[in-house]
């Protein structure tokens, strides 16, 4: 069949699959160096505890069948392994169905992970990796041309994820559609970058000007991507700036990143495709089978963009194949930060030594000037802006990470920037305290060095100390 494939796109197929490849590095790497603290046997949601009430059937994982850390570990590590192999080409190695089950690997490992992953891992880019990671099996490699029909399903996917997220921006805060969202979004966003400071600065018209833009691209501007050539091209490209723009603006994990990734298969470079033989028939068999199947399965994902009452980053299977997608339909006004601290004093008085704990990504000492993390992914730095939000988001895990700082966990430990205890001396007690921040002006910032001023606004968790043994032994 000669409709079947589209020879042109080769070269958009090798920067598509060589790229995709980085990104599960990045998803594989972040789970590999944080998983102890945050799921392992004694981290703050462990998965042995979440397995035993969560059946397989609705969370497919192999850690159902056995878990311990070290098994997690060489899981998580063999997917970078496999991610490496990818990113150099080894899939163009091997013949078309040996390339096929390579890109298998890489998307059923990193299922087991997201659907053991609990709150962690309960963003969209995760079930957006997914996705696109299953696409990427039915590609194809070097020996045959891309498949028009799975090309044409990764623009489904990049039109789900710019038209819903363009959706959800009209539908929810007012603020979008009257151009002011970014009169706050870079001072209040989850994690600022290096340049947020300056984004925020940047004049008030200017700012509307980047809303109105922002409209076009994510609700005129996808319908052209299944328009005939180079019109979708050229909608290809204005996302792919578009998600630059966001990557100088922000750290938003691998959101951007894996979203210019799905962009750059509806590129059509300019160059002359190899010759290839034509595709096996089993190869057209088993493409057209799983494309029918990922229509079928969109029905849902397609009713929740058309419904008022629309929903962001939903999985509706927990394969998590067909998803739907959306970011910040509100948008904070004020900057809230959780602040941890510690004192090795006897008793927690006020004017007892009170140290704070210094996060990788989240706000804290307002001299520190934010640091580009994405696409690596800080997870317990990400939940804190949640938990700063409303105490609602503060669940098990927040009580588990007060006692893991009043251990000293040393797994713990390594998710922060610096702890201000020694490794042999944990503090007697931890509290958590609230503070506004906004962004210094530059007067203030030439004064002071600062890039935020933060001002105190209540006790978030009074003091607490772990329980000594004679207390565990009264009965209550």
């Amino acid at each position: 069949m000669e409709w079947f494939t589209a020879p042109e796109y080769w070269l958009s197929r090798l920067v598509f699959q060589r790229a995709l490849a980085v990104v599960y590095l990045a998803a594989f790497l972040g789970a590999a160096l944080q998983f102890r603290a945050l799921i392992g046997e004694r981290g703050m949601l462990p998965v042995p505890r979440f397995v035993e009430r969560v059946l397989f059937r609705h969370a497919p994982s192999v850690f159902h069948l056995r878990y311990s850390d070290r098994f997690f570990s060489a899981w998580a590590w063999t997917g970078c392994a496999v991610s490496v192999g990818l990113i150099a080409g080894l899939d163009s190695q091997l013949p078309l169905w040996g390339g096929m089950l390579l890109w298998l690997v890489p998307w059923a490992l990193y299922l087991s992970i997201v659907n053991v992953g609990q709150t962690w891992y309960s963003f969209g880019w995760e079930s957006l990796l997914l996705e696109v990671g299953f696409l990427a099996v039915f590609l194809g490699n070097d020996e045959v041309a891309p498949p028009i029909v799975v090309l044409f399903l990764l623009r489904w996917v990049l039109f789900r994820v710019e038209f819903g997220a363009g959706l959800i921006k009209m539908r929810g805060d007012a603020c979008w559609r009257k151009l002011t969202c970014l009169y706050y979004h870079h001072e209040t966003q989850p994690m600022p970058g290096p340049l947020s400071w300056f984004f925020h600065h940047l004049p008030k018209p200017f700012h509307r000007a980047e809303v109105a833009a922002n409209h076009v691209t994510q609700l005129v501007v996808p319908i052209l991507l299944f328009t005939p050539q180079p019109i979708a091209t050229a909608a290809a490209s204005l996302m792919i700036l578009t998600q630059l723009w966001l990557v100088l603006s922000g750290n938003f994990s691998w959101l951007n990143w894996i979203t210019i990734v799905v962009a750059l298969s509806a590129v059509e470079f300019p160059t002359t495709a190899p010759h290839v033989a034509g595709p096996p028939l089993w190869y057209e068999v088993v493409v057209l089978a799983v494309a029918t199947g990922l229509l079928a399965l969109s029905y849902r994902p397609a009713r929740n963009l058309l419904s008022r009452r629309q929903v962001m980053n939903r999985s509706f299977d927990p394969l998590h194949l067909v998803n739907t997608y959306g970011a910040f339909g509100s948008i904070s006004r004020v900057r809230y930060e959780v602040i941890l601290e510690g004192t090795a004093a006897a008793m927690p008085y006020e004017e007892a030594e009170w140290r704070e704990y210094e996060f990788k990504g989240k706000p804290g000492d307002p001299r520190y000037w934010p640091r580009q993390f994405a696409p690596y992914h800080l997870r317990l730095d990400w939940l804190m802006w949640f938990v700063a939000l409303s105490p609602a988001y503060a669940g098990s895990w927040f009580t588990a990470l007060v006692e893991r700082l009043l251990e000293n966990d040393r797994d713990t430990l390594r998710l922060l920037r610096r702890s201000p205890f020694p490794a042999d001396a944990p503090p007697h007690y931890v509290r958590a305290r609230l503070f506004r921040y906004r962004y210094t002006t530059w007067r203030e910032l030439r004064e002071t060095g600062a890039c935020w001023h933060r001002t105190y606004v209540r006790d978030f968790l009074p003091p607490t100390r772990l329980e000594t043994e004679a207390e565990r032994r009264i009965p209550y």
